[in-house]
């Protein structure tokens, strides 16, 4: 059986979202956050003390839109994952590696020093100032949006799935305020997706049942 470690409102929530999407059976163990200083045995598991962490048999993966694609490839054929004879594949693979290296990462600053630093730490500039790349960023989800339900391939991708987290966290650190009008639809249409809810629903009923408390969410 397919394991994920997560934390609540984590990048692990994208392959959580991707599982339920592909209605795969998995375990969920939800671990406080951050997980290396408030959960130390679990770096005998994953040295980095990262989350996610998979463990697919001897599989054993840590990152996010990576596990999503795994997933889509290694159980599919999934219209999750676009294939290498559509003319889309390019559009495809650009968004999935964007999701993390140009959207995430600035927020990731972002969220740390306005919220995770301890207080003298806490820097407003670089905050800032990595909030306005994160949304300037964004304009390409914005203009992606414009005649477009969904990211690329004409249909609900993992490239979604990544993407989509990432406005999941932007709204978890006040940035969605700022969104587009097309981000702001384009958001609202992911968040009616079945799979997204049971995703959400599964986070929220593993972290009772595992006593994990939740973090502020989106």
């Amino acid at each position: 059986m397919i394991t994920l470690y997560h934390c609540d409102g984590a990048r692990s929530f994208r392959p959580l979202w991707m599982l339920e999407e592909m209605g795969l059976t998995y375990e969920l163990k939800m671990l406080p956050f951050p997980p290396r200083v408030l959960a130390k045995e679990y770096l005998a598991i994953n040295p980095l003390g990262t989350i996610p962490f998979m463990i697919d048999g001897e599989t054993k993966m840590t990152e996010s839109s990576g596990i999503c694609y795994y997933l889509g490839t290694k159980y599919g054929p999934s219209p999750l994952v676009v294939g290498l004879d559509d003319p889309a594949y390019g559009a495809f693979l650009n968004w999935m590696y964007f999701s993390d290296a140009t959207l995430t990462f600035p927020q990731t600053l972002v969220l740390r020093y306005s919220q995770l630093e301890p207080e003298e730490r806490r820097n407003p500039q670089v905050a800032g100032d990595y909030a306005k790349w994160f949304l300037g960023r964004l304009r390409a989800v914005e203009a992606a949006t414009a005649n477009s339900e969904f990211l690329c391939a004409g249909r609900f991708t993992a490239a979604d799935i990544v993407n989509g987290y990432a406005l999941r966290l932007a709204g978890t650190i006040g940035l969605a305020k700022d969104f587009g009008p097309n981000v702001r639809a384009y958001w609202a249409r992911l968040q009616e997706r079945d799979g997204y809810r049971r995703a959400v629903a599964a986070e929220r009923k593993a972290g009772v049942e595992q006593n994990v408390a939740p973090r502020v969410r989106a």
